[in-house]
């Protein structure tokens, strides 16, 4: 097992990714070229050893609903594979392996935001703002999601679709 030092030195050594110390000591890594919404590659390195590194798009590995892998006992080698794998996945340059996990159709529009409709008329907005993702009913916050996929499944559960223009 990786110190938490160790695995810090070596999420460092990527320059694609961006370091965010976030609360209680723990850290994020960030791909801020990701062509996917999901932009966390890293996510939560605490120093307890714990941390995850997102696999959502790729096979032949037990990820989390949200699409995270526990990395606590990976091996250098290990989370340098990992890692290599899921930045191919979030990046241009990389092709979009097919994912593992059984995804419900959520409609979708080419922005990453926008009105939404349901049938008898009513609108609602969706946004990202602060790396989180804000439903909004006129000018007050309905729902706040981590992620698009969170905010396109509620949105789809409340009868809600994009609004075509």
């Amino acid at each position: 097992m990786l110190t938490f030092e160790q695995k810090l030195n070596l999420l460092d050594s990527y320059p694609e990714l961006e370091r965010k110390d976030v609360s209680l000591g723990r850290v994020n890594y960030q791909l801020d070229k990701s062509v996917h919404d999901k932009k966390t590659v890293a996510y939560h390195l605490h120093p307890n050893g714990n941390g995850f590194i997102y696999a959502g798009l790729l096979q032949d590995y037990d990820f989390d609903d949200k699409g995270y892998v526990n990395i606590r006992d990976y091996s250098e080698e290990e989370l340098r594979s990992l890692l290599d794998k899921s930045i191919r996945s979030l990046s241009e340059s990389g092709e979009e392996p097919e994912t593992t996990a059984a995804k419900p159709d959520i409609p979708r529009s080419d922005s990453p935001g926008g009105m939404w409709t349901d049938s008898s008329g009513g609108t609602l907005t969706l946004k990202y703002e602060d790396d989180l993702w804000y439903v909004y009913s006129g000018i007050n916050l309905e729902m706040v999601f981590e992620t698009r996929e969170e905010a396109g499944e509620y949105l789809a559960e409340e009868g809600f679709t994009p609004l075509k223009k």
